[in-house]
């Protein structure tokens, strides 16, 4: 989270927790100031199908229930008491037309961006979608916890969509309560404003706002629930339509036996398929206003989608970014990062870091989030047939996804290492040995890069010893490494299979330095060369074989060292730093 705050700090955003008007039922009735140039045009709505809810008492419009043969459902915000801004993005609220917020826009921002108050021109609703949730298909989800507000149109012919997430139970919240509080919040607001300065496309958030009203949650999941303040954050977005979305017209699936609301609605497919392309790929509608088969239409918007996808991940794996519940309803159909929940970066460099805790089998860690984004993209496309045959989105992602990964990939880690003067073919190989290196020494992932920046640029500078040496001090100690590398399998699993190897021998395994190693030395474990270290006991090797390095000199015996003595050769030209976001810090 470092970097979530030292981003934050180079921009104007204004964190303030002011306390709320004295008089709460004055600014109830008052009319916006601030944000009363806001013109709602709210077109999703007119253009899809929108569920309108079943007459009943009060509350009635959140009660759970499926939503068959529409993509939205009326909602209403649930008002929370005494709300109060914590935080204001002035640069995200910029792309809606607005001033810089003063004092008095704060009362404003936290009576209607809490949903205690709607704007005129606003149409809560809340949005119907499916989704494979840790490869599963799970049926209905939909916003519970979230409301599509309404679209401003801004004088530059922009369009936003307005999103209040945490303003209370909906149509889809199942047994859920609606309701986000602070800590999750600010983390929504604070990572989707320092991914944007990152130069990586998300979602934004305008507004964190807090209140006195309070929900109980399991902070640690630990059985000790306590009381937590309700808070919504203002998510702004071209759209919030995501590969989920198109998933609503699945018929039962064979593992689950569950369906999407609207099977055999493939009319609604059009409609969504048209408005998506006319509203967000213009270019593409554009150049196939005149065909009369909509497929070619169709291809080369999910050729599209299929490459801002992979240029997106490729952003995150050069930032160490995780984003922990890669399900394809958090998939943006814009290749747009959205829906911040466990999210975390790298520290100490571990391809296999899982930041969500309820990843218990490791589908989205780090190394995995390319290859699981294109898992999604061959979800997409058996969402999108008929009107996409699956043979021809298939091959668009066999054909697609990769080779726009690692172009993109390449080219942004080119400008983080200062490759910048020229491409060589040894580039790949040279960032593929930084990492595995990395890796090795448990290097911190934000603190090498930033160090490199200082990299002597001349062979035989005179910093080159204290740079090795700093750059030597990212790496984790004897101790931590231990622990990271720790056996995966309960010592209690592993000592059996040992005794089994024992009852069956097999041929002699060849140890480069201690010769022959029988098979009932070696246990199970994750990483290679670890050893069986007694009755009961399972550890990790306490060191590492270091690389042969051909006669270096002694700072540059360390891996690092080694890296950077390849970094001067690999250098066209003297080192300059690389411009725009090349760096995550």
């Amino acid at each position: 989270m470092a970097l979530v705050r030292a981003t934050l700090r180079a921009s104007p955003v204004a964190a303030r927790a002011r306390p709320p008007p004295a008089s709460r039922s004055a600014a109830m009735e008052a009319a916006p100031r601030w944000l009363a140039g806001l013109r709602f045009d709210n077109q999703a709505l007119r253009a899809l199908p929108v569920e309108t809810p079943p007459p009943g008492p009060e509350g009635a419009p959140s009660v759970p229930r499926p939503v068959p043969g529409a993509c939205f459902s009326r909602a209403r915000p649930t008002p929370l008491r005494e709300p109060r801004v914590v935080a204001l993005s002035s640069r995200a609220l910029a792309l809606l037309g607005l001033p810089e917020p003063d004092a008095d826009a704060e009362a404003e921002a936290a009576l209607f961006f809490s949903g205690n108050a709607l704007l005129p021109g606003a149409e809560p609703a809340a949005h119907c979608y499916c989704g494979h949730q840790f490869g599963q298909f799970a049926g209905q989800l939909g916003d519970g916890a979230a409301m599509y507000l309404g679209e401003v149109c801004t004088a530059t012919g922009e369009r936003w969509e307005l999103q209040l997430k945490g303003a209370g139970p909906t149509a889809f919240s199942r047994q859920a309560d609606g309701r986000k509080v602070l800590r999750s919040s600010i983390r929504e607001f604070l990572c989707s404003e320092a991914m944007f300065h990152l130069g990586i496309p998300t979602t934004r958030a305008g507004a964190c706002v807090t209140s006195k009203s309070t929900v109980i949650r399991d902070v640690f999941y630990d059985g000790n629930p306590k009381y937590e303040k309700c808070t919504v954050v203002l998510r702004i977005a071209p759209t919030f339509i995501r590969f989920g979305s198109f998933e609503i017209f699945k018929p039962a699936d064979e593992h689950t036996g569950r369906a999407g609301p609207s099977v055999e609605r493939n009319d609604i497919r059009v409609q969504l398929l048209d408005y998506v392309i006319s509203s967000f790929y213009p270019e593409i509608q554009a150049t196939h206003t005149f065909d009369s088969d909509r497929v070619p239409r169709n291809a080369a918007f999910f050729r599209e989608v299929t490459r801002r996808t992979a240029r997106m991940v490729a952003e995150w794996q050069c930032v160490g970014f995780c984003h922990g519940v890669l399900n394809t309803d958090n998939m943006s159909i814009m290749g747009l990062t959205m829906d911040y929940g466990p999210f975390g970066f790298l520290d100490r460099y571990d391809p296999d870091h899982v930041c969500n805790a309820s990843d218990n089998a490791g589908r989205y860690t780090y190394s995995k989030q390319p290859e699981v984004c294109k898992w999604n993209l061959q979800k997409l496309a058996e969402a999108l047939e008929p009107e996409l045959p699956l043979v021809l989105g298939r091959a668009i992602v066999a054909e697609e996804f990769d080779t726009e990964f690692q172009k993109h990939y390449l080219q942004k880690m080119r400008r983080k290492l200062g490759l910048v003067r020229g491409e060589q073919e040894e580039d790949s190989a040279l960032v593929a040995k930084l990492l595995e290196t990395m890796h090795l020494t448990g290097a911190d992932f934000t603190n090498t890069f930033c160090l490199l920046s200082s990299f002597p640029p001349e062979p035989e500078a005179p910093g080159l010893a204290e740079f090795l040496s700093v750059l030597a001090s990212q790496c984790a100690s004897l101790e931590e490494l231990r622990l990271a590398f720790r056996p995966q399998m309960d010592p209690r699993m592993c000592c059996p299979m040992c005794h089994e190897t024992m009852k069956k021998p097999q041929p002699a395994l060849h140890d480069a330095d201690a010769g022959p190693v029988q098979p009932t030395a070696l246990c199970a474990h994750r990483h290679p060369g670890q050893r069986h270290q007694g009755a009961g006991a399972c550890r990790p090797p306490v060191s590492a074989a270091a690389p042969d390095l051909g006669g270096a000199t002694e700072s540059q015996q360390h891996p690092l060292g080694c890296l950077a003595a390849r970094l001067q050769v690999s250098c066209s030209g003297p080192w300059a730093p690389p411009q725009g976001h090349g760096h995550r810090a």
